[in-house]
């Protein structure tokens, strides 16, 4: 059963109460927070309920001062046969450990009397799983299980309408803002580009700086050996 309540803690408190009253109890219980704006709480609930105060107690459950309900699904599973499959087993076990027991009376030798009582210890293993099967069907056919799931209302998001403004105001905003765009953009140019402009400075620095030295070596007259001149007469 889902039912979709204002206050799901409120609600799931309410459900305990009438559970607990019936004779019945809470087996789990889970809370979830959510969140985004869609919905609340949700909390998850199995309640037990004796099979005898099932149907009063679920006309509880569907009142809508519990909250409005979603969605319900009912569904029944017959466990005669098993029921009936399980307690003769029991039987037959219990019959079987009895003859046993007599014939550990009798046993004449040591062998026998081991061989006996290892039958024995078997048998009381296979009828202490036929009793817990017992025990559980028992249950489940005593009590009725009822899962109900607690939703809060669905949160509609409301979106405010943008107001367009007129005048010099608006105006004087709307340039400052364009202004601001506009300088982070060269400026976001501007660091992009400068990293390749100091590289190619730095290559036209190394370039200039090749070519006036070779220039200078080209320019330079040749030297060799200088010719004698005429000696002076003493």
């Amino acid at each position: 059963m889902t039912v979709r309540s204002a206050n799901v803690a409120a609600a799931a408190r309410k459900i305990t109460g009438i559970v607990v009253a019936a004779g019945g109890y809470t087996s789990d219980e889970h809370l979830v927070a959510e969140t985004g704006g869609k919905t609340g709480e949700r909390v998850s609930v199995t309640l037990k309920i004796p099979v005898p105060a099932y149907q009063s107690v679920l006309s509880q459950l569907s009142s809508p001062a519990l909250g409005k309900q979603i969605s319900m699904q009912q569904q029944a599973t017959d466990v005669t046969q098993q029921v009936s499959n399980v307690n003769s087993l029991v039987t037959s076990e219990e019959a079987a450990i009895s003859a046993l027991q007599g014939l550990l009376k009798r046993a004449g030798s040591v062998s026998g009397l081991l061989q006996v009582q290892q039958q024995i210890s078997s048998n009381e293993s296979t009828l202490n799983s036929l009793l817990a099967q017992q025990r559980a069907l028992d249950h489940e056919t005593s009590f009725a299980t009822v899962s109900m799931n607690l939703v809060s209302p669905v949160h509609k998001v409301v979106h405010r309408k943008k107001v367009t403004q007129h005048g010099f105001l608006a105006g004087l905003g709307a340039g400052w803002r364009a202004l601001r765009h506009t300088t982070g953009l060269v400026l976001t140019a501007l660091g992009a580009v400068l990293p390749f402009l100091v590289v190619i400075a730095a290559l036209g620095g190394i370039g200039y700086a090749g070519w006036r030295r070779f220039g200078r070596r080209k320019g330079s007259p040749t030297t060799g050996p200088t010719p004698a001149g005429p000696t002076a007469a003493s």
